[in-house]
């Protein structure tokens, strides 16, 4: 019976994961068509174990005080679904959705845009850094949508070839997201299951991620800056760029919802101190953004991508089937005895196969199965769990890079560069972006060579 679980707990996940890599289906309905199939073939129907959905659902551990303040340990919460990031992913979206009402990222690129003089290459520089900064407190889909958006406005404005800033961008933002633990989804998914804090990843992936952050700069300068200064039209008078100010709807709105952002980063960076869970600064973002929408309040909460949050949902209970089932736990022991034991090799194994796997499929799902392998290699090999966490961060985050599809901000986008005329195609992203992700895996294996053992 329990190998039987294993093979259509398996075969369920695989199937997901197709579905989810080929495009054809919404991936949140892959994701939901896999749980419900998880819950009904492997626990009901095959284990009889009802006990097994209520451990992968964990709707109990909302109800208790500690899930909202954890106090000074902040609590763990791998195996099935976990409530932490999808709570605090759904606030965020809240506060973001509020942002962008008010017009703050358009403000921003614009202001920036015009610091540098409305000059191309400079743009390239300055976009790329501002990714990846928005990209360590707001999830990257999200920075790209705004990021992509104004670049090609401000191409057609410019006349030059918005397609290697948007690259540089969508590469900018993966390497930002992996400096911190709100950055993207798989930090948060890592940091919430393994009780990790901001200053955690902060202190361990930030510092590689401000050396490939540095890194990835200095090498799409040099391989876009003639290309881009071939196109950049110096025709234009300055009275024709548009003023930042612009970008703001309503001045009051745009400092009150700034100043909640500021409020959710200080909370963020601050909350293995003060004793706080992400989930319960999520939800007063979102809270505080909806009282003071008033009666955009429902506008705003109808925007959230609501699929996202299924998509999540799905996955988790899933992934619950191959824990549940223990499948994750031979995996583990299977990498264990392939290591010997040694930190180097489960290391290197974990960034590689984490990099080149997330650039062929979404390093979402990825991740969320491996928390629970590292978790029980750490248990059966001795080999601290905290380097392989930061690996799995560092590989996941940069090596969705690698792909078209490799990482949510990627799909965005280079969706939002075709709706506008602009066709990135695989060879064109690939031929710049993966041996980009290569070298920056490169330095990031030799960082946790250096470090960790």
């Amino acid at each position: 019976m329990e190998t039987l679980s294993q093979i259509f707990a398996l075969a369920i996940f695989i199937l997901m994961f197709i579905v989810i890599t080929t495009g054809k289906v919404p991936r949140y309905i892959a994701a939901l068509a896999g749980g419900a199939l998880t819950v009904l073939i492997v626990f009901l129907l095959i284990q009889r174990n009802p006990q097994a959905v209520v451990n992968v659902l964990n709707l109990d551990q909302i109800i208790h005080p500690q899930f909202w303040i954890p106090g000074h340990e902040q609590s763990e919460s791998h195996g099935g679904v976990n409530w932490q990031t999808i709570i605090f992913i759904g606030g965020m979206m809240v506060m973001v959705e509020g942002l962008g009402e008010v017009g703050f990222f358009r403000w921003l690129c614009l202001f920036v845009a015009r610091l540098v003089k409305y000059k191309v290459v400079p743009i390239l520089v300055a976009f790329m850094i501002l990714s990846g900064f928005l990209a360590m407190f707001i999830d990257s889909i999200t920075v790209l949508l705004f990021m992509a958006t104004v670049t090609i406005q401000l191409s057609r404005m410019l006349r030059f070839d918005p397609v290697p800033v948007i690259i540089a961008e969508i590469f900018a933002s993966n390497i930002g997201g992996a400096a911190t633990m709100s950055g993207d989804p798989p930090n948060i998914i890592i940091g919430t299951a393994l009780g990790y804090s901001f200053s955690d990843f902060v202190i361990n992936t930030g510092p590689i991620a401000l050396i490939g952050m540095a890194a990835t700069v200095i090498l799409f300068y040099f391989l876009f800056r003639k290309a881009l200064v071939k196109s950049q039209n110096t025709s234009a008078g300055a009275q024709s760029y548009p003023n930042p100010k612009e970008a703001i709807t309503n001045l009051r709105m745009f400092l009150i919802n700034t100043g909640i952002f500021l409020l959710a980063i200080i909370l963020l960076i601050t909350h293995a101190q003060t004793g706080l869970s992400v989930a319960f600064i999520g939800v007063l973002a979102a809270v505080l953004t909806a009282i003071f929408a008033f009666k955009k309040a429902p506008h705003i909460i109808k925007r959230i991508d609501w699929q996202t949050i299924l998509f999540f949902l799905g996955l988790f209970v899933c992934v619950g089937g191959l824990e549940e089932t223990g499948i994750l736990k031979a995996l583990a022991k299977y990498i264990g005895d392939a290591a010997g034991g040694s930190t180097l090799v489960v290391l290197t194994i974990i960034l590689w196969v984490s990099a080149f796997a997330s650039a062929i499929v979404d390093n979402i799902p990825f991740a969320a199965t491996m928390v629970p392998v590292i978790v029980n290699l750490s248990a059966t090999s001795g080999i601290p769990l905290p380097p392989q966490a930061w690996a799995l961060a560092l590989g996941a985050d940069i090596g969705g890079n690698g792909t078209p599809i490799g990482a949510s901000a990627n799909v965005v986008g280079i969706a939002i560069a075709e709706r506008e005329g602009h066709r990135i195609s695989w060879g064109k992203y690939c031929k710049y972006a993966l041996p980009a992700m290569i070298l920056i895996i490169g330095i990031c294996w030799l960082y946790l060579t250096i470090r960790y053992t």
